[in-house]
């Protein structure tokens, strides 16, 4: 059953600002509900929301564009330490800014998803990444989702969780999530992707996904945001 919108005035708003220098890493597989997840969690704490898959994927677009060969590593380390990357709330979604172009609709194309994989397997790529969100998470607290938050990004973030859900239903959120978006992609190839993405994140050389050793578990596969969000809020005091 896919992830159901959050209805309004669920989460306490009376956390909010008290929990403003934690860290919060929540990690897992494509289509887990993390970024919806991690978003309202972080609104619910007022911390800073960063979703690091979209900073893979804005440089996979700038890569895709400057027509840079994905297999040169050399090359892909000096594009992300020539790149400005930002990200910012906006009404409604996050803003994903690209030397200074918000590419937050041009990011979740089927053959962009496809290329992330060599990007993200970069070691220079990834150090820049790291970088980068470590500076932005210490300045005043913030939760990260992505892969490798608890076990490379922030291996002491004060709370680590890991989301996770039946490959079948992850299939089926993005693909409503891509028709919505106004493409045309088939539910079987989107569900051959997921696996195939499982397995290139799972067994990458570098920032490979994984469950850290003290993350909480929570499959998300018969739950709502609602419910994930509360879940994942009742264990932070």
């Amino acid at each position: 059953m896919p992830l159901r919108k959050l209805k309004r005035n669920t989460i306490d708003s009376s956390m909010a600002g008290k929990h403003n220098e934690l860290v919060i890493a929540i990690d897992g597989p494509a289509g887990s509900g993390k970024s919806t997840v991690s978003k309202l969690v972080a609104k619910a704490l007022d911390v800073v929301y960063i979703d690091t898959g979209a900073m893979y994927r804005a440089l996979t677009l700038k890569a895709m564009r400057n027509k840079i060969d994905l297999k040169d590593e050399g090359a892909l380390t000096g594009l992300a330490r020539s790149t400005e990357i930002d990200l910012k709330d906006g009404p409604g979604s996050l803003k994903v800014y690209l030397d200074g172009e918000d590419v937050a609709g041009l990011i979740r194309t089927p053959e962009l998803t496809n290329n992330v994989k060599y990007i993200a397997r970069v070691p220079g790529v990834r150090e820049e990444m790291v970088r980068l969100q470590r500076s932005i998470g210490q300045r005043r607290g913030a939760a990260l989702e992505g892969r490798d938050i608890g076990t490379v990004v922030f291996p002491d973030a004060d709370y680590k969780f890991y989301l996770d859900a039946d490959p079948a239903e992850r299939a089926r959120r993005r693909h409503k999530e891509l028709v919505e978006a106004g493409q045309a992609v088939d539910l079987a190839d989107i569900k051959k992707d997921v696996i195939s993405r499982d397995e290139s994140d799972m067994t990458r050389s570098v920032g490979a996904l994984k469950k850290a050793d003290d993350a909480i578990l929570i499959d998300t596969t018969k739950l709502s945001i609602d419910e994930v969000v509360k879940k994942i809020l009742s264990y932070i005091k």
